[in-house]
């Protein structure tokens, strides 16, 4: 067992604490590729989704609101779901695989745990769709929740985009 000497020639004392090997798979290393490419396809979406959700929030019904929103919220609402669903699959599978490794764990964790927060919420803005076409109230909630999960994961998404090694 080395010990590290200091300049002085001093044993420095062991803390016990040793640098553990985990070892990838390769498809860890796909599985964060296709992760990261979907995550960059999440802010266009967001984009999308405010933009058509705001048009039809300003119209005083529904059917007021122009085609092109109506038309593509509901797109872009099912795509994001599909986003969310696909790196929820990717990032929980890698986030299993790298349970052993202590380097980044507490990142790891954050990240983690603020998407699935975000995922809930899309759920639940999602659940008030119907009836949010027919409440104000329903619908000022569902874009509070739907904004605030777009808020959320883009918030996670950058943490991970700037401290990622």
């Amino acid at each position: 067992r080395f010990l590290p000497v200091s300049e002085t020639g001093a044993v420095a004392a062991d803390t016990g604490r040793r640098r553990v090997s985990v070892e990838y798979s390769d498809w860890y290393g796909r599985r964060t590729t296709i992760h990261r490419w979907l995550s960059f396809a999440m802010l266009p979406l967001f984009a999308a989704s405010y933009a058509s959700g705001d048009q039809i929030l300003r119209a005083d019904r529904r059917s007021d609101a122009p085609a092109w929103a109506r038309d593509l919220h509901p797109i872009a609402a099912g795509a994001t779901a599909g986003v969310f669903g696909l790196n929820t699959i990717t990032g929980v599978w890698n986030l299993w695989d790298s349970r052993k490794d202590p380097e980044g764990r507490t990142k790891r964790w954050l990240h983690a745990g603020a998407f699935m927060l975000a995922n809930a919420g899309f759920v639940y803005a999602g659940s008030l769709g119907d009836e949010a076409s027919e409440d104000g109230d329903v619908r000022n909630r569902h874009r509070a929740v739907a904004l605030g999960s777009m808020g959320l994961s883009t918030a996670s998404w950058l943490f991970m985009l700037i401290t990622n090694r």
